[in-house]
């Protein structure tokens, strides 16, 4: 598969272990929407949908996806997918630094929440996480997949994906 257009970008669903061993799970779900789950680092066990994102083509078969978080986190990735290669940057408030449990969790029934925590402690300075991350899954999901981040992140997730046991041809969880 050969990335050159935002048409190609959309609908792809990515796994992606950044070099200082982080893992994250992530799904261009339309050309303003994200869904993600995070299965290592400092917050594994997130996941949320529906995070409205930029998302633009840099150049051909580059693109970058921004976004602010309800906890006040600030996310610039940046996907070379011909390359199997992206950059990210993170810049988690010092709450988030300082209290990670508190995101672990669907976030998009814990909105309150993470806007409260946003408001009780500090967010300065802001932790930032700048990491070349390797892509070592990619799959054709289609526009607007509600099966692609459907559950919270459990261990094995991610080798489920790649190898096949858990998306059928059609890009449907074969486990509900």
């Amino acid at each position: 598969m050969k990335f050159k257009d935002l048409s190609d970008f959309l609908g792809t669903h990515f796994i992606y272990t950044y070099d200082n061993g982080w893992e994250y799970e992530w799904y261009a779900k339309n050309d303003h929407t994200v869904d993600y789950r995070i299965h290592g680092g400092m917050v594994a066990g997130r996941w949320v949908k529906d995070q409205e994102a930029d998302i633009v083509k840099l150049t051909d078969g580059i693109f970058k996806v921004t976004w602010t978080e309800p906890t006040g986190t600030d996310v610039a990735l940046d996907f070379m997918p011909n390359e199997n290669k992206m950059h990210g940057t993170i810049f988690f408030p010092k709450w988030v630094q300082d209290h990670p449990e508190i995101t672990v969790c669907f976030q998009n029934e814990h909105i309150d929440l993470m806007q409260e925590s946003r408001e009780k402690y500090e967010n300065y300075p802001k932790y930032l996480v700048p990491e070349f991350a390797k892509i070592t899954y990619i799959g054709k999901a289609g526009l607007d997949n509600e099966d692609v981040i459907a559950e919270a992140p459990y261990e094995g997730m991610t080798n489920d994906i790649r190898e096949g046991r858990y998306f059928d041809a059609s890009y449907n969880r074969l486990k509900k």
